[in-house]
């Protein structure tokens, strides 16, 4: 019996489903999940195999992820054909491989942490450039970051957008809201950190009377207490309200239920959360930074600045817009977002897999 080739992904961060790279590895197991493939095995990483293999049996094999397999002398024995490093910041590696992949989010850190080539997190993203024999992005944009700020080796490189997260429209009837939801509503949702920019709607809601606005997120971090802060200085309490962490059921009630959704962040590798919104045919106002034009296309609104007075107005014309044509905006928003397919992103994968192993 031929040897099958083996492919490794490294997807020990699928355990937190609510961060974006959490989501990025169960929606791309899924996606293969839906594949036919009898000449490859797939091997996943996660610290609760049990979770997955009762979701998946016996399609792909599974591997119990320790935290000490982080350090060099605890890597995996085990001699695959292909790794795929899923997620750029894993400190995951193999003992020893034949070939490597390299999946690309953004390179945010650069910015974020520090610029100095020296720093730990640089030194391990530069490591993995130099172990990869094809490198996938996640958008336009991450590719143009990681080139700006690193010398990335002449390999093949491919951009294979996310899907869109939402695969079934929930009934969101009987959900209970733990904030108002009696007066229209903006939403926005993501993690509380300083680049999703949550001030800048906040400083917007300044100027509106007639619409209450709902933010979703732990927002118990650091960031949480800056916006809290800002609400109560501003004397929003009565029209600014977090709901905290939401469930999938809270999220689409929210999406279903809003006026619009707003998403002002001004560094995104790509942005799940403008699709989903989209999937219910809602008008949709994005900044114009990073991948969110990539995301929205030309049915998205989108914000230059973010001054108060300047964001309420481009927010009122494209509601204004959106009423006068609701009915073909609402079939505009709905295919742009289907457009983004996980069972096609993970064909996508998957050829990258053949071709590399051929």
């Amino acid at each position: 019996m031929p040897h099958l080739k083996s492919v490794f992904l490294e997807t020990h961060n699928i355990n937190n489903r609510a961060s974006g790279l959490g989501t990025f590895n169960y929606e791309l197991i899924k996606g293969l999940n839906q594949l036919c493939f009898d000449d490859l095995e797939i091997h996943l990483n996660s610290g609760r195999t049990n979770l997955l293999k009762n979701e998946f049996g016996d399609k792909f094999k599974y591997h119990k992820y320790w935290p000490f397999h982080r350090y060099k002398s605890f890597r995996s024995f085990h001699k695959f054909d292909l790794w795929h490093s899923v997620n750029q910041n894993s400190k995951l590696e193999p003992r020893i491989n034949k070939k490597y992949l390299l999946t690309i989010h953004d390179v945010n850190f650069v910015e974020e942490i520090s610029s100095d080539m020296n720093h730990k997190r640089n030194v391990l993203f530069i490591e993995k450039l130099k172990k990869a024999d094809t490198i996938t992005y996640i958008s336009e944009f991450a590719k143009q970051q990681t080139h700006k700020y690193f010398q990335v080796p002449n390999i093949p490189e491919k951009i294979i957008y996310n899907g869109n997260p939402i695969s079934t429209l929930l009934d969101t009837s009987s959900y209970i809201s733990n904030v108002p939801v009696d007066k229209p509503f903006f939403y926005s949702i993501g993690d509380f950190i300083e680049r999703k920019n949550f001030t800048s709607i906040i400083n917007m809601m300044k100027t509106i009377k007639d619409f209450n606005l709902i933010i979703s997120g732990n927002d118990t971090k650091k960031y949480g207490a800056v916006i809290k802060k800002l609400i109560s200085d501003n004397g929003l309490t009565n029209q600014v309200f977090l709901t905290g962490k939401v469930s999938n059921m809270g999220k689409q009630f929210f999406m279903k239920n809003c006026t619009a959704f707003l998403f002002p962040s001004i560094r995104e590798g790509f942005g799940l959360p403008p699709i989903e919104a989209m999937s219910f045919g809602k008008p949709t106002f994005l900044s114009d930074k990073t991948s969110l034009p990539e995301i929205g296309g030309d049915v998205a609104n989108y914000w230059t600045n973010f001054d108060p007075e300047y964001m309420k107005t481009v927010l009122f014309d494209g509601l204004n817009s959106f009423e006068n044509d609701k009915t073909n905006h609402e079939i505009l928003l709905k295919q742009r977002a289907a457009s983004f397919d996980w069972k096609v992103a993970a064909a996508e994968y998957f050829d990258v897999y053949s071709n590399i192993l051929k």
